[in-house]
C-alpha cells in the first residue's frame, strides 16, 4: 500500500484496505437481511431494530428493549423463512437489547 499525502473519501480508503473491506462487506450483508425482513414487521417493532453483526452464520438483531425482544421473538420462524426463500440464509438469528 502506497503512502498518499492527499484525503482520499472514506468509501475509497475502505476498499483499499483487506480489513476495512471485509468488515463493509459484512455489514451490506447484514443491512441487506434486515431490508429484507423489515416489510414483516409492524412498524412500531421496526422502528426499535437495528442490524448487527453475523457470524459463522448466526445474524444478531440490536433491540432497544425487552418488550421489543419478546415480540421479535414471535417472528423468528417467518423471519427465516423469508430469508432462506431470498438466498440470505441464517442459520440462527440471536437478539440482543441494547443497553442505553
Amino acid at each position: 500500500m502506497q503512502r498518499r499525502h492527499q484525503a482520499i473519501p472514506l468509501q475509497q480508503a475502505a476498499q483499499e484496505s483487506p480489513t476495512f473491506s471485509l468488515l463493509m462487506g459484512r455489514v451490506r450483508d447484514s443491512s441487506d437481511r434486515l431490508a429484507a425482513i423489515s416489510s414483516l414487521l409492524p412498524a412500531p417493532l421496526r422502528a426499535s431494530i437495528q442490524a448487527g453483526p453475523i457470524e459463522d452464520g448466526s445474524w444478531c438483531l440490536l433491540v432497544s428493549s425487552n418488550a421489543a425482544a419478546a415480540k421479535l421473538r414471535q417472528f423468528l420462524p417467518a423471519l427465516q423463512a423469508h430469508l432462506k426463500s431470498k438466498d440470505l440464509d441464517v442459520t440462527a438469528i440471536r437478539i440482543k437489547v441494547q443497553n442505553r
